[in-house]
């Protein structure tokens, strides 16, 4: 049962990481066209280490990672969708 609720907290939390993206994406609109490259790098880090801590079973350190990447995708995303307007 405490395991059920760890997890939910931590799936909470990455739908925290939507509206935190997205306010970031709105303060950093600069840093975001000349850091495309780096911040997909991010991406890419972040998702290929959370594969690594559902292998080794390490919660922490998965969602830790997920939420960076969702972070960091939703920026992206919502900063190009300014950028083109």
């Amino acid at each position: 049962m405490q395991e059920l609720i760890k997890v939910g907290i931590g799936i909470f939390i990455l739908f925290l990481g939507i509206p935190i993206g997205d306010y970031l994406a709105k303060l950093t609109k600069e840093e975001l066209s000349s850091g495309k490259r780096w911040f997909n790098l991010i991406i890419i880090f972040c998702l290929l280490g959370a594969v690594a801590a559902l292998i080794l079973r390490e919660d922490s350190l998965l969602f830790t990672l997920m939420f960076i990447a969702i972070i960091t995708s939703r920026s992206l995303k919502k900063g190009k969708n300014k950028n083109k307007k």
